[in-house]
């Protein structure tokens, strides 16, 4: 919704200072079809040149995230951390029952109980991994918790794609702008024996393509990018609490530490209280009795 009135609010100011000021939409409304089509085409055309297909169906997905928001939101927070003291707490009481539930999660009754988390695989890989690296017995459990920081680092950076690549878009539009304004100029030239209103006209359309290239940069595409960017890492962190309750875990830490571990490096704005969390993780005991 906010992403909607931003637009709006784009659109007004702008083409509402423009007519208040006294300028005419019609010389704007004539050319822009055309200024759109080079302009847009070519922002197209380069897209789609410097990116292969899955990045560009990736890219296309996470433009929704400029109006819905982070995926992950205060109840899931809490949810994996009930989650995850489940499953910690059997692979402690009973080593053996914990690997039907992490070599199986699609048919685990512990991860069935939290259906949008276990619908996230990237989530469930890590949790089911890292947990079936806890019971290879490493010595060290630096030794995981480098292949964990090293296998976020690529999942961040691949998240980031989309970002970079609207950025790109973004960074190269108003030149592409100008492009379009020289060829305005060009048809110009080529009618210079015409009275002054038409030239006006003719020179007038041709700068809308100035306009045009550095309104969609910095007016949407760039915001656009910016607004991928802080959204993305937003949901980083719903994986880098997955990290640090399962190496706290590693170290052998009580599970009640493993998991306020991971509630102190919950987002302020997500972070579950204390005692949110303690009536949650109250009702999973029960359950479990």
């Amino acid at each position: 919704m906010i992403g909607i009135i931003g637009i709006i609010t784009i659109f007004v100011m702008v083409f509402g200072g423009y007519l208040a000021a006294g300028g005419k939409m019609g010389i704007i409304l004539k050319s822009l079809p055309f200024e759109m089509t080079m302009i847009g085409g070519a922002a197209l055309g380069a897209f789609l040149i410097s990116n292969d297909g899955p990045a560009i169906k990736h890219t296309i997905k996470d433009v929704g995230k400029v109006f819905k928001g982070p995926k992950w939101k205060h109840e899931d927070y809490r949810d994996l951390l009930c989650l995850l003291f489940e499953l910690i707490r059997l692979a402690r009481q009973n080593p053996v029952a914990i690997e039907e539930h992490i070599e199986a999660p699609d048919d685990s009754s512990i991860f069935s109980k939290y259906p949008k988390i276990l619908s996230d695989k990237e989530a469930i890989a890590l949790i089911c991994d890292t947990m079936r690296s806890a019971s290879m017995n490493y010595d060290d459990p630096h030794q995981v918790e480098e292949v964990l920081e090293k296998r976020m680092e690529a999942n961040m950076h691949h998240a980031m794609h989309s970002s970079h690549a609207l950025q790109v878009v973004a960074d190269g539009l108003p030149a592409l702008g100008i492009v379009a304004a020289v060829l305005g100029v060009i048809k110009t030239m080529a009618s210079i024996d015409q009275p002054p209103e038409i030239l006006g006209k003719l020179i007038g359309g041709a700068l809308v393509g100035t306009f045009l290239g550095v309104f969609l940069a910095y007016g949407l595409v760039g915001p656009f990018a910016s607004k991928v960017k802080d959204v993305t890492e937003d949901e980083g962190h719903f994986y880098q609490l997955i990290r640090e309750v399962l190496v706290a875990n590693l170290h052998n830490h009580a599970t009640n530490i493993c998991i306020e571990v991971g509630r102190q490096n919950t987002p302020s704005h997500c972070r579950p209280s204390y005692s949110d969390l303690e009536e949650a993780l109250k009702s999973v005991k029960q359950d479990a009795a």
